[in-house]
């Protein structure tokens, strides 16, 4: 598990701490978890950058960082619904 990894995975247990358990179980196994911890690590990071630089300027790229996250946030949602078939 690489750092981001881990930061996208603990991101991910913060903001869904009804599927905390199911979070971890899962990452333990499962890689294709793994890169949507780190790819949600990599998107929340730039949307934080973007949000505290020039919001104004960057309007478009934020609104496209905030649909990032929240399809990654879907993803893994429908994976811990769905017993935990990662991506391909």
């Amino acid at each position: 598990m690489s750092a981001a990894d881990r930061r996208g995975l603990l991101k991910l247990m913060l903001k869904m701490p009804a599927l905390r358990g199911q979070l971890q179980v899962l990452s333990a196994r499962d890689e294709g978890i793994l890169g949507l911890c780190g790819a949600f690590d990599d998107a929340t990071d730039t949307l934080e950058r973007l949000r505290l630089s020039d919001p104004e300027r960057h309007r478009l790229i934020i609104l496209e960082y905030e649909n990032i996250c929240a399809e990654i946030e879907q993803d893994i949602i429908k994976i811990c619904i769905g017993g935990g078939k990662g991506p391909n």
